[in-house]
């Protein structure tokens, strides 16, 4: 059986959501509450690798301190942005699902349809 793994936030309903379809497809995934649980940088690399996207791909604006830090500027390069990702989690858009092959971010939330396995 596949592994699924969501990066979940409890206070985000689109997350909630994804992992609401996670479950009622037969799956139990392993839930890593990542503003309390951060993942390491190596994790968080290999995680937006499996996106195929970049970083600021998966760099949340609304209710963080993006305007703030100015994470719109091009100056910043990724290994910066992984580096303020890592300090202010929150910044980490999602919800991420990972089956261990790739990640999506999941908005909207049925793009969760193709990482779940197929019965």
């Amino acid at each position: 059986m596949t592994k699924i793994t969501i990066y979940h936030h409890t206070k985000c309903k689109t997350s909630r959501d994804v992992l609401d379809l996670i479950r009622q497809s037969g799956v139990e995934p392993e839930v890593i509450q990542y503003v309390l649980t951060p993942p390491s940088e190596k994790e968080l690399r290999s995680l937006i690798k499996l996106t195929g996207g970049s970083v600021r791909d998966v760099l949340r604006q609304k209710g963080t301190p993006y305007e703030e830090l100015d994470l719109g500027n091009t100056q910043w390069s990724d290994d910066e942005l992984i580096g303020f990702i890592l300090e202010h989690p929150i910044l980490l858009n999602r919800p991420i699902v990972s089956n261990g092959q790739q990640a999506k971010l999941c908005r909207p939330i049925e793009s969760i349809l193709d990482l779940l396995p197929q019965s």
